[in-house]
């Protein structure tokens, strides 16, 4: 397994670039936040022990971090060799999400497409129209 040293919840403290996994929580900015009532995977480098996968109904029911994606991976922290869940992204997960957005882009232009090729005909009308009564003036 390889280490990970970045999470998309960390920001880097001061602009500055996280190192040995050491960045602060975005929500925690500003605080005095004691690191033993942290997740280990935040202040310190770890492991993925076991890759992200869905959660089974059990954890879903008693694991927290499968609240928000449905999916988690086991990691192994390095220093405090403490064994946690993170809750991750699946790429499965990501793909069926890109091709909703993709369909729903689609659709979407689809719909304009045809509400612009309505409101060119009503205008080629009117047009029409036009030359027609200054045809009948003349």
């Amino acid at each position: 397994a390889t280490p990970a040293f970045r999470s998309p919840e960390l920001e880097p403290l001061g602009g500055l670039p996280c190192k040995r996994g050491l960045c602060v929580p975005t929500e925690a900015r500003g605080q005095s936040v004691s690191t033993s009532n942290l997740p280990c995977w935040l202040v310190e480098e770890f492991v993925v022990a076991e890759e992200c996968a869905p959660c089974s109904n059990f954890q879903a029911k008693t694991t927290p971090e499968c609240g928000s994606t449905g999916y988690v991976e086991k990691i192994t922290c390095s220093s405090s060799k403490r064994s946690e869940f993170k809750s991750c992204r699946s790429a499965l997960m990501e793909q069926r999400l890109f091709w909703k957005f993709e369909g729903a882009v689609i659709g979407l232009a689809l719909v304009f497409a045809c509400l612009v090729i309505v409101r060119q005909r009503q205008l080629d009308r009117k047009a029409l129209e036009k030359v027609r009564k200054q045809i009948e003036s003349i």
